[in-house]
């Protein structure tokens, strides 16, 4: 870095962004070459103030994403990321897994609905051939979501049904 540019001082340990300016007493950005309210010389030049920030920004990880021409250091307004999933098994709440199948099932359920209704052009075969669909692709969906998707997401259970209802009884020696 050049000696012109080179800042003489510049107090790192101060998270203050902001100062008071010593003519008008207003409130300023530390790190301009002028005061933004009465203009008051704040610094040399542009580029020694730019230096003294950039050495100020980099004396603390936490002063990255400031700003020369802030009056605070910017906070990080997202919201936290939270585990719904972790949340409820901790609290003892069962979440059920996403599944398509409930569309698919109230597809097969319209399509049954549409076979029922009377429709005077439509022959009787018209109304049996809609409603074989309709349940085609209403046991479509059932099947898929209990016992493809069930199976899937918890296998334990599914291997372990073989067992339910038989007590197991240690006899002791």
């Amino acid at each position: 870095m050049a000696s012109a540019t080179k800042p003489r001082y510049v107090d790192v340990d101060n998270p203050a962004l902001a100062i008071d300016c010593p003519r008008c007493g207003l409130r300023t950005p530390r790190f301009l070459e002028h005061c933004r309210n009465c203009g008051f010389h704040l610094w040399p030049s542009s580029r020694v103030a730019s230096a003294a920030f950039q050495a100020w920004r980099d004396h603390d990880p936490a002063r990255a994403a400031a700003s020369r021409f802030d009056f605070e250091l910017p906070v990080d307004h997202s919201p936290p990321e939270v585990d719904y999933e972790e949340r409820a098994h901790h609290l003892g709440i069962h979440i059920f897994p996403s599944s398509n199948f409930p569309f698919v099932i109230a597809l097969g359920v319209f399509g049954l609905a549409l076979a029922l209704v009377n429709f005077g052009f439509m022959p009787l075969w018209g109304h049996i051939v809609i409603g074989v669909i309709g349940a085609a692709i209403f046991l479509t969906g059932v099947i898929g979501w209990v016992i493809v998707e069930d199976t899937r997401y918890y296998p334990a259970e599914a291997a372990e049904t073989g067992h339910a209802g038989h007590a197991h009884i240690e006899e002791s020696a």
